[in-house]
């Protein structure tokens, strides 16, 4: 069952800060990836993971070309991912940060 693509651009803006066009616009990236992905991967489904190349005489049963893409858009999809800037983590930094900082003071205190 694939999730609708809305729910995953929902999902990821709701995740970034929407004033940073960079991460915008690495979202609308991922969408178009996703949306490539699936139309390979119907393809695919409906033509078989294999072809036969006749070649004169000789015949050659391949990988579907389509296989390829496919391999290559889920590593863009992976590295993509890699490079969100999603808020939760930005959170979590700065929740370190204030007990790092608290940390600080109660060492400078004791000296």
């Amino acid at each position: 069952m694939a999730i609708s693509l809305t729910k995953i651009k929902n999902t990821l803006l709701s995740k970034i800060d929407k004033e940073d066009s960079v991460e915008v616009e690495k979202v609308e990236r991922y969408i178009y990836l996703v949306k490539l992905l699936r139309h390979l991967t119907d393809i695919v489904d409906k033509e078989g993971a294999t072809t036969v190349t006749n070649n004169g005489p000789q015949k050659f049963t391949k990988p579907h070309p389509a296989l390829v893409e496919l391999s290559k858009i889920n590593s863009q999809l992976i590295a993509l991912e890699k490079t969100f800037k999603f808020k939760t983590i930005v959170k979590e930094k700065a929740k370190l940060e204030v007990l790092k900082n608290s940390d600080d003071d109660k060492r400078v205190s004791l000296v």
